[in-house]
């Protein structure tokens, strides 16, 4: 099982987004057999088979194993990922453009950038598993406190020139085979607390956008 994948299909989108569908994935976090999930999501064992050869058929549930019962063999499944991520291809021409409209300070261009960058690494992600090769990423997460606007201001002014001198120091257009990257940098105000968790107190020093 993955820890996290992306969906690009729509219909497996579509598949996923099912409320009673999702409660099946989130249960089959280890194997379990159609009987054995009915009996925990309280349903007929007929109704959860449907769903689950919708769910195996996208490729969203796997066949893990088999074992005997009485005179029947259960088919054990499994979630393909702990976590699913639905891929701006799965919206085909209306997944968002950052190059439409670029405005380093706008949230809604961040968004559209951040949908581009589920997209490409979901792909390049599908692309190496195919081709059974490592990709090559990194990622850096973290959370500044700013005491004013006018603080924040100033860090982005010195992260944008920071990183463009790095840029200009490392960046070759004439290297023989090298390869480009995309780089993303995001700075947007930390939520209070996480989409579906309690609220908590502002921590000193938080300010709010």
């Amino acid at each position: 099982m993955l820890d996290v994948t992306v969906i690009e299909d729509a219909e497996a989108a579509a598949a996923s987004l099912d409320p009673m569908r999702a409660r099946l994935l989130a249960e089959l976090g280890e194997p379990m057999s159609a009987a054995a999930l009915a009996a925990r999501v309280g349903l007929p064992r007929q109704k959860v088979n449907y769903h689950l050869r919708t769910l195996e058929r996208h490729g969203l549930v796997e066949l893990v194993g088999e074992r005997r019962k009485g005179n029947m063999t259960e088919r054990l499944l499994r979630a393909t990922a702990a976590s699913y991520v639905i891929s701006p291809l799965a919206l085909a021409t209306l997944q968002p453009d950052p190059d439409r409209h670029r405005d380093a300070l706008s949230a809604r261009w961040l968004l559209a950038v951040a949908g581009r960058l589920v997209r490409d690494v979901g792909a390049l992600i599908t692309g190496a598993a195919r081709a059974d090769k490592r990709l090559a990423t990194y990622a850096l997460d973290g959370q500044v406190v700013f005491a004013s606007a006018a603080d924040r201001a100033a860090f982005i002014e010195e992260l944008t020139a920071g990183v463009g001198a790095l840029v200009r120091r490392y960046h070759d257009d004439s290297a023989a085979g090298g390869r480009a990257h995309r780089i993303v940098i995001a700075v947007h105000p930390a939520l209070k607390s996480e989409p579906g968790a309690p609220e908590r107190p502002d921590a000193a020093g938080e300010i709010e956008a």
